[in-house]
């Protein structure tokens, strides 16, 4: 299915580039953005620099700072904000939208109070109804800017609007995949970016390269066995939601949630580091509800533990992984539903 027009809302990085991807396509953008010093650059020198700079919008991409401009009469909506503004942006968009236009969100998290995926939240908000997409794999926004090739993975509770999703942003440069699974996609999503910002702290307390594919594989496992007693396939942890998004947050020097890590290892404050950064890391406050699913379902899960003490509690990197190192071994896919 291929569409002329789209909203997108959300101009950070990946707001952006999706925006930049789409246009390239032929479909026609309004780019809903937030904050009012970035609209005003966007008109005046069509470049994103604040969050995506050097990469110009075509004409085809319209900025807007009108919520209803964005939303209305549009055959399809991409969510791409801060997972905890998602409940509060798509209330507002609500009175604007359409019944059958389909809903695609491009964002990760997991809601702190409610333990709500996006998914749960948009059903909340916006009736079971809505069609609803969830669009994640392992992609950077800078990437995806310069056409470099890339493969996401479009999830919906049933294949058809998957595959809606799916026709709409495939392209010879984006190889995009449809999955039922929006619950799995939607965790390995958000959880990898808990185990990246793990992986960071390794990095940052110079541990190796052993230490770090030891955390990338057993933090997988965590992912799983969290997203299987939340009624996730275990497989879909495998893809490109899971293992691949995984390897390439937990590497990549454009990580964000990576870079959190690094700078808590190397013996810098959260409040430091988050207090300077103007683009969100997602698993700083994904952790919370990473470590209150763990212990609400009762899975070990000590990477994520350990995490949730290095950041909340003032934990001492070192001393926490040398904890990780204690915990006692059984085999290996232990406490994972499907795979025991």
């Amino acid at each position: 299915m291929k569409i002329k027009k789209m909203g997108v809302i959300g101009a950070g990085s990946w707001g952006t580039a999706l925006a930049l991807h789409l246009s390239r396509i032929g479909v026609a953008v309004d780019l809903w953005v937030y904050e009012a010093d970035l609209y005003e650059t966007l008109l005046k020198t069509r470049d994103n620099s604040v969050f995506l700079p050097g990469h110009p919008l075509p004409d085809n991409i319209r900025p807007t700072r009108s919520l209803q401009e964005a939303v209305q009469d549009k055959e399809a909506v991409l969510l791409v904000v801060p997972s905890h503004v998602m409940r509060e942006t798509s209330l507002q968009i609500k009175p604007f939208l359409a019944p059958d236009s389909l809903v695609i969100s491009a964002s990760k998290g997991i809601e702190n109070d409610t333990l709500c995926p996006i998914h749960r939240i948009l059903t909340e908000t916006l009736g079971a109804g809505q069609p609803f997409v969830a669009l994640s794999g392992p992609t950077f926004a800078a990437e995806i800017a310069r056409e470099a090739p890339s493969a996401l993975v479009a999830a919906a509770a049933d294949l058809d609007t998957a595959e809606i999703a799916q026709g709409i942003f495939s392209s010879p440069k984006l190889k995009v995949f449809a999955s039922n699974d929006i619950c799995g996609v939607e965790i390995g999503g958000a959880l990898k970016n808990v185990i990246a910002i793990a992986t960071g702290i390794s990095d940052g307390l110079e541990l190796g390269y052993n230490a770090r594919a030891a955390l990338i594989t057993r933090g997988l496992v965590e992912i799983t066995r969290i997203g299987t007693a939340l009624s996730a396939r275990p497989e879909t942890f495998y893809g490109l939601s899971g293992l691949g998004d995984l390897v390439l947050t937990c590497t990549g020097d454009l990580s964000r949630n990576r870079t959190v890590g690094l700078r808590l290892g190397r013996g810098e404050r959260l409040a430091d580091i988050t207090g300077h950064m103007r683009m969100v890391a997602e698993g700083v406050r994904t952790v919370k509800s990473a470590f209150a699913l763990k212990e609400r379902h009762g899975i070990q899960a000590s990477i994520i533990e350990e995490t949730y003490r290095i950041l909340y509690e003032d934990k001492p990197p070192i001393k926490a992984l040398e904890d990780v190192m204690k915990v006692e071994i059984s085999t290996e896919f232990s406490g994972v539903k499907g795979i025991e």
